[in-house]
């Protein structure tokens, strides 16, 4: 018996011994090494190398899923931006304003408000429409009831007020061009560009979705003859020296000052004027500053 069981022990030796060789003479699995790890062979499997394009991808800065680029930042700029026009007097804009200095592009959060901040910087929603714009009862250098004549309720009174303080002392003045639809917006500009070229006209014309004239709140002004209606002639009229010092008592402020184009990104517009409540217009207005000042959302990109 004692023979029999050391015959059966050699005999199962043996066969573990062969089966143990054939294993080791197996060749490696593709893509992976003899002995390798699951976690080893893992790195170099496609499943991994997609995950890292993934995350490329979303992460990127070019605009594509989820972009952070400059060029196309949609992040609202906070409840206290410069970009909301909310808060109250001088801690407006303080919020975000760090964010609008660094060149990105932000849309508004309160395009509502009488003092939101629209730039170059600083975006309307493309589908933003005022809500109560009403036809102010001031005259225009043209007779037709079109669109550009049309301003948002509050800044259309004090327009009427505006325009019979003037009327007062002697002044005379006509509107030219007031409120614009996004869509309007973006024929004036495509013109000014095929007339002067884009550098040229970003001096002077916005783009899409960043012009003050989309808010509601803005008008060009020009004497009642119209002449120099939006031109540089006239800021050595009667009618621009009126408005530099009254205009403010109305609620209005001088947008785009001359020796501050590097703030506000655009030309001195002597013509273009800008509702934003008399309290503020004043106090802008006293110190000689802009609204970007004002709110600490300087500088914007040229």
């Amino acid at each position: 018996m004692t023979q029999k069981k050391s015959i059966v022990t050699a005999l199962l030796l043996a066969s573990s011994l062969l089966l143990f060789t054939a294993c080791e003479d197996k060749p490696a699995p593709a893509g992976g090494t003899a002995g390798s790890t699951p976690e080893a062979q893992s790195s170099s499997t496609p499943g991994a190398a997609s995950g890292t394009a993934a995350t490329g991808t979303n992460g990127s800065t070019d605009g594509s899923n989820g972009s952070t680029g400059a060029a196309t930042s949609n992040t609202p700029a906070g409840d206290k931006s410069a970009a909301s026009g909310s808060g109250t007097g001088s801690d407006k804009g303080k919020t975000g304003a760090d964010s609008a200095k660094g060149g990105a592009e932000q849309v508004v959060a309160n395009p509502e408000s009488v003092t939101v901040l629209v730039n170059k910087q600083y975006s309307l929603p493309s589908s933003y429409e005022p809500k109560d714009l009403v036809y102010p009862n001031v005259p225009f250098t043209f007779k037709e009831q079109i669109e550009k004549r049309k301003m948002r309720k509050e800044a259309a009174q004090a327009l009427e007020k505006l325009f019979a303080g003037a009327k007062k002392d002697g002044i005379f003045l006509a509107g030219v061009s007031a409120y614009r639809s996004h869509a309007t917006q973006t024929s004036v500009y495509n013109n000014y560009v095929k007339k002067d070229g884009e550098e040229k006209a970003r001096t002077y014309s916005a783009v899409p979705g960043h012009s003050e004239h989309e808010t509601g709140l803005a008008i060009d002004v020009s004497g009642s003859d119209g002449k120099c209606a939006a031109e540089d002639c006239f800021g050595s009229t009667k009618e621009a020296s009126w408005l530099a010092k009254h205009a403010s008592e109305y609620g209005f402020i001088i947008r785009y000052l001359k020796g501050k184009e590097s703030i506000t990104g655009y030309q001195y517009e002597p013509w273009h004027i800008r509702y934003v409540g008399t309290e503020i217009a004043k106090e802008i207005t006293a110190k000689g500053i802009t609204l970007e000042e004002y709110l600490n959302a300087v500088p914007v990109s040229k």
